[in-house]
């Protein structure tokens, strides 16, 4: 695992210190040494300064250091990430007459682009994120993996085209510059993240997952070169499917598990993280180290759930308990976000990365089981919507629903309010009621608080637009693939795989996801919908798939997910730091927010008359990457 970054100047040249040089490019890595402790490398020519930091998980010998130059000296490649297909591949290149010089997965990347040039991004299977100059066309290929595991950035002002892993490295470059995206503020406080290809600074972007960007001196030109499909309908047996996933699932674990470095992998307690570490055990000599995190409050604690999978299968098993290290290391973790992120599950994601990098350098996680096989509980709520809502004709739905819930909203009563809710969720299209079903700071809170200066500046636009154009993109008509292929375009390469890689880059940690290969993405995209959402049981199919390896208390718990006691925290620990922080004066929050509204706010989470801990959590995150980066 590494850092990556560069740029390219058609204009002007890359070498010219004033204009870049060596000592920026040199800068850039420095900013994202963390990512790669182990080594570094800088290129820089008339053009192109390319710079890499290493993290030595593959050929740990220096003949593995990057910038690498193929042997014609025409290609010049960065890569950051794992490519776990990358001996079947070298096999073929070997075939094809390629001779090569280590034993990487980066020059198999090199090989593959020689012969087959952009296309080669088809045959690889892996995350990553990589850049390849070719000297003789003068021009700059990027691409990063399917699902969107590694991260990669890029700037584009008209006359500089700057990349890296993380913006902080973008951001080491003079050509850079800081404008706020108004936009991007409005989407973080609808998400708890910017959602690609968006990010919070104006010109800067991210690529999004399976997608390529080809960078001359006429044009950016950024194209997609995979997505997926939920058309295919498996005609097979569910006893036939949950078989055959069983067999993938332990291929790509298997794949996974290939390191010169000690390996080992995050226990949570739950479905997926569990079938992750006992395929494991059933491919390893020696026992799993495995790692988990609890917290004192028994209501978001799972750690007897993972100790009592890390027994069955004698597991080299660690704890750690979260009490209160979180004041003190907010700050520290906020840091490693380059953009608003507000997902509380940074916490313990920081912390499980900081044990597990004590023990191991790469470690295995369950990520990914619950958007392909439906296991959050909102998809269950959000099936049972649609279906009322399909069952409702479209007149009452369209015309009577919405004046029964302007007449009940501002409603006390709680059955009342329930009532509004309802009858607003059912009155709208599908793709916007899973909008509000992902939505963290809902109309009534943002219409309260934000300045009538910023709304003026947003006329026209509402973070909605996201969803609702993944939703209408899928292939299928079936409501639970949209809203699955929505979450894969958004939530997951947008919240899920970012707290992950800057949490475990944070600790020089490399996390693989065998349930995010592309494989098993697409084999699950196929099965009926009823396998995954039967009734009110999520992820029937994955359960069933690892019911020969599981025990039933593991496999059918009520599901916690990786969560925090937000809404204590903000009232106990975290009430001083938080007070101090979003009340500060001369705020980037006093930029877009009225303060005496969000006080008002604060006052009533603390008083418990109402929660706004994800409101409030959600502002906190903002204002420390206000201080950081602004």
């Amino acid at each position: 695992m590494c850092g990556i970054a560069g740029f390219v100047q058609y204009k002007h040249k890359a070498n010219q210190e004033t204009l870049g040089g060596l000592s920026t490019l040199k800068k850039m890595g420095d900013t994202i040494i963390h990512r790669g402790p182990d080594a570094h490398g800088e290129y820089i020519e008339d053009q192109v300064g390319l710079c890499h930091r290493r993290l030595s998980i593959i050929d740990l010998s220096e003949s593995g250091t990057q910038p690498m130059i193929s042997d014609d000296q025409r290609y010049i490649l960065v890569f950051n990430g794992e490519i776990y297909n990358f001996q079947e591949l070298r096999k073929e290149a070997q075939e094809a007459g390629y001779v090569f010089r280590t034993q990487t997965d980066s020059e198999v990347i090199l090989a593959l682009f020689h012969q087959e040039g952009e296309q080669c991004v088809k045959k690889l299977n892996g995350m990553f994120a990589f850049a390849i100059w070719d000297k003789l066309k003068q021009e700059l290929f990027l691409a990063r993996d399917r699902i969107g595991k590694k991260p990669l950035y890029y700037y584009d002002n008209g006359n500089e085209f700057i990349f890296a892993s993380e913006i902080k490295a973008i951001l080491a470059h003079p050509a850079a510059k800081k404008r706020v995206n108004k936009e991007a503020v409005y989407d973080f406080f609808a998400y708890q993240y910017i959602p690609d290809p968006k990010t919070i600074f104006e010109n800067t972007h991210k690529l999004k997952p399976g997608h390529c960007l080809s960078v001359s001196a006429e044009r950016v030109k950024d194209y997609p070169y995979w997505d997926i499909s939920f058309s295919k309908h498996s005609s097979k047996s569910e006893t036939e499917i949950s078989e055959e996933l069983l067999h993938i699932l332990d291929e790509s674990t298997r794949q996974r598990m290939i390191s010169d470095v000690p390996l080992g992998a995050f226990l949570s307690g739950g479905v997926d993280s569990s079938g992750i570490v006992a395929l494991m055990s059933k491919n390893s000599e020696s026992p799993v180290t495995t790692c988990t995190i609890g917290f004192d409050s028994k209501k978001f604690d799972e750690t007897q759930y993972a100790q009592q999978v890390a027994d069955q299968y004698k597991t080299n098993h660690h704890e750690l308990t979260v009490k209160k290290n979180v004041e003190d290391n907010l700050k520290h973790i906020a840091s490693f976000f380059d953009e608003p992120f507000a997902d509380p599950s940074i916490v313990p994601t920081y912390f499980v990365s900081q044990l597990a990098r004590q023990k191991v350098t790469v470690a295995l996680a369950g990520d990914g089981g619950d958007e392909s096989f439906a296991g959050y509980e909102k998809y269950a709520v959000d099936q049972i919507e649609n279906g009322l809502r399909n069952a409702i004709p479209t007149l009452i739905r369209k015309h009577f629903l919405p004046k029964l819930a302007s007449l009940l909203s501002g409603q006390k009563n709680i059955l009342l309010k329930k009532g509004y809710t309802l009858a607003n969720t059912l009155s709208l299209d599908p793709g916007y009621g899973f909008f509000l079903t992902n939505c963290f700071c809902n109309d009534l809170i943002w219409n309260r608080l934000a300045r009538a200066d910023f709304k003026r500046d947003l006329a026209g636009y509402h973070p909605s637009v996201i969803t609702e154009q993944y939703y209408e993109k899928c292939d299928s008509e079936d409501h639970l693939s949209k809203i699955l292929y929505t979450d894969m375009k958004t939530f997951l390469p947008g919240d899920i795989l970012v707290k992950v890689d800057r949490m475990s880059m944070a600790n020089s940690l490399e996390v693989r996801a065998p349930i995010l290969d592309y494989r098993v993405m697409e084999y699950a995209a196929a099965i009926p919908s009823k396998m995954k959402l039967n009734k009110r049981e999520k992820k029937h199919i994955l359960k069933e798939a690892f019911k020969p390896l599981l025990s039933d208390d593991i496999l059918y718990r009520k599901k916690m997910g990786f969560s925090v006691p937000l809404a204590e925290w903000l009232r106990k620990d975290l009430k001083p730091l938080a007070e101090s922080i979003l009340f500060a004066k001369n705020s980037g929050l006093s930029q877009f927010f009225e303060i005496t509204a969000l006080k008002e706010l604060w006052q009533q989470h603390q008083s418990r008359s109402h929660s706004f801990s994800s409101e409030l959590w959600s502002f906190l995150m903002f204002e420390l990457w206000w201080q950081q980066y602004m």
